[in-house]
């Protein structure tokens, strides 16, 4: 056996009991020992890395989900923190959350969170440079979202209320609107903030993000919700620190734009 088929078989071994070709060293006491370790640091990962999700089901149920998780999808990667990129989709298939129809995508803020902790750090907009552009060009400026910003849409569950609720530690209230809503994650001075955001600055952002001018971003927005104040939803993006540069193309005829970071 090469060293490779080893160590895969090992690991294979660790995270599935019933795996076989090793049986020798996995009836040894102490791979017993280890292969508990080893679930119990994939399990406690997940526990930290998905907070809300635990405070909606108990730590009971969350620990007998994370160790059918964890040996399903073993950790990539080191660092643990990043454990759980397919826990939402996990829940949405399990069949003892079906009860609770919104927690994948609990699963899924809190994941967005994680991604807005462990993002790099950029530089800020320049509100006052942006403020000094001729009115007629702001149309054909690229606003950049920061790494730190993530958010989404959810159109048929108040999940963003759910979330926040729990993870901030509130009581639920008696009754809540059951109606689509949105989340916006960011990052902003090594704090993570969370606002509420709604489906026309959901659409705004994706397409902020996939290069669109404002011009076009703001169409996009609005023709999800016609009813989207763009100046209105930019004062919030803009407080919520969300823009990490704006880059305005040139204009007709023009030889070169410029960046405002």
């Amino acid at each position: 056996m090469s060293l490779r088929d080893f160590q895969d078989l090992f690991v294979e071994a660790l995270y599935r009991p019933e795996a076989t070709g090793m049986s020798d060293l996995t009836r040894q006491p102490g791979f017993t020992v280890y292969r508990n370790t080893v679930i119990k640091g994939a399990v406690d990962a997940l526990l930290a890395n998905f907070p809300t999700v635990e405070r909606l089901v108990g730590r009971e149920w969350m620990v007998a989900a994370a160790t059918l998780y964890a040996q399903q999808s073993p950790p990539r990667d080191a660092r643990l923190i990043f454990h759980g990129e397919g826990f939402a989709d996990f829940l949405d298939r399990f069949e003892h959350a079906r009860a609770l129809p919104y927690l994948g995508n609990v699963a899924r803020l809190d994941w967005l969170w994680t991604q807005c902790h462990t993002a790099v750090d950029e530089p800020g907009l320049d509100l006052e440079r942006i403020a000094r552009l001729p009115p007629d060009r702001l149309a054909d400026l690229h606003l950049k979202p920061r790494v730190a910003a993530r958010w989404g849409w959810y159109a048929d569950q108040p999940v963003f209320s759910i979330w926040r609720l729990n993870r901030e530690g509130s009581a639920m209230p008696q009754s809540l609107p059951w109606q689509g809503e949105g989340a916006l994650l960011v990052r902003s001075a090594g704090v993570v903030g969370w606002h509420p955001l709604d489906a026309g600055g959901c659409a705004f952002l994706d397409a902020c993000a996939a290069g669109q001018s404002l011009a076009h971003a703001a169409r996009c927005g609005s023709d999800i919700q016609p009813s989207l104040d763009v100046l209105d939803l930019l004062t919030q993006l803009a407080r919520a620190d969300v823009f990490a540069e704006a880059v305005l193309h040139p204009a007709h005829g023009a030889a070169h734009g410029h960046a405002a970071h």
